[in-house]
């Protein structure tokens, strides 16, 4: 299927979801790979990392265009080598989706809403965190939970960050699709954030963006 959605959210904010179902052979005939990305590809020896680092890089230049290159630092964070841009990449199951701006930091994350999340709920939530009781909305408003922590946590881009103990969602009525709020404490942090999610077939999805402010 490929690219499902390319939306701007501003000016300056890209927000893009790839569906994979192509084989191995059509994902790289979309893609222009420089040596570095041919070297990490060989390294990869299952079939699905490789679909999954294909189809970044064919969203990627999707969005931004064939030139577009990603590079990780030593955190294995991904960056764009030209630097012209804040990213933030995630993938599950069949979708990959990335966010980019120029002007704003990001975080997004994707969860396929596979497993009984409920069994191991209490490693990342807190006390001031709220679920419903309804049995038909448990699993997709906790995986909300997990993926606007995860999306918190890349935006926020600092070591020894507790995703249970330092980010907070703030309580909400789940819906299909919505706006939340979060925060991050520690000693170095203490910052609110927007977060956006929604569901796409049985996929959690949650994104956040914040403008930059150099310090």
């Amino acid at each position: 299927m490929g690219c499902i959605t390319k939306h701007f959210l501003n000016e300056s904010t890209i927000l893009g979801v790839w569906k994979i179902e192509e084989e191995i052979n059509t994902l790289l005939e979309m893609v222009n790979l420089d040596a570095d990305d041919k070297k990490k590809y060989k390294a990869f020896t299952s079939i699905s990392r490789r679909l999954e680092f294909l189809s970044v890089r064919a969203l990627l230049s999707e969005m931004l265009g064939k030139d577009a290159r990603i590079v990780y630092n030593k955190n294995n964070k991904p960056f764009l080598k030209d630097g012209s841009r804040f990213i933030s990449i995630t993938h599950s199951y069949k979708l990959t989706a990335i966010i980019c701006s120029v002007d704003e930091r990001v975080g997004i994350d994707l969860e396929y809403m596979s497993s009984n999340i409920g069994a191991f709920a209490f490693k990342f939530l807190n006390r001031k965190e709220k679920i419903t009781k309804n049995p038909d909305e448990k699993k997709y408003h906790l995986y909300i939970h997990w993926c606007a922590k995860e999306s918190l946590y890349k935006i926020c881009d600092k070591e020894g960050i507790s995703i249970r103990k330092n980010i907070t969602v703030e309580p909400f009525e789940v819906k299909e699709s919505g706006e939340i709020k979060g925060k991050v404490q520690t000693e170095k942090i203490n910052e609110s954030f927007d977060l956006f999610y929604f569901k796409y077939d049985n996929y959690a999805i949650v994104w956040t963006k914040k403008k930059y402010e150099s310090k």
